[in-house]
């Protein structure tokens, strides 16, 4: 069997609103990097934002580009390309969902969760993985300083 070999990588943002500029800058963009705008809006803003770890119910739109390609030589590129468009659109965005912070780090997962929600998201992983063990994710690590 041949191993599957498709690579991909992708960037996103959460908007409140979609000035000119904004719009300007998506309609700019690489095309080789795909882009999706998806509207937010009713029932995910019925939901009270404190009520579940989804943060972020009251945007207006979620931004999504991605890059696809097979070749391990390309990956410095093809992730650049992308990392372009979404740079782009930086200056308007308003947050980001967790699934879509690629190798943001620590930063990305402050991005994707407001400050009161990130502490009892931290609290949450002091209380049930404290040593870190699940930590290959957008990783929320334990408010402990030895933790991996």
């Amino acid at each position: 069997l041949q191993e599957h070999a498709q690579r991909r990588y992708w960037k996103g943002h959460y908007f409140r609103e979609l000035p000119d500029a904004a719009i300007a800058a998506l309609l700019a963009h690489d095309p080789t990097v795909a882009a999706g705008l998806q509207a937010y809006g009713g029932a995910i803003a019925d939901v009270p934002d404190d009520a579940t770890a989804f943060s972020h119910r009251s945007t207006a739109f979620e931004y999504v580009c991605a890059v696809r390609w097979m070749e391990p030589f390309a990956d410095d590129v093809r992730m650049a390309t992308a990392r372009r468009s979404a740079a782009a659109l930086a200056p308007f965005a308003s947050g980001v969902y967790v699934n879509a912070l690629s190798d943001d780090g620590a930063a990305g997962v402050h991005r994707a969760y407001p400050p009161a929600k990130l502490a009892r998201l931290t609290a949450l992983k002091d209380a049930v993985d404290p040593d870190n063990v699940f930590h290959l994710n957008h990783n929320i690590a334990p408010g402990r300083a030895e933790a991996r």
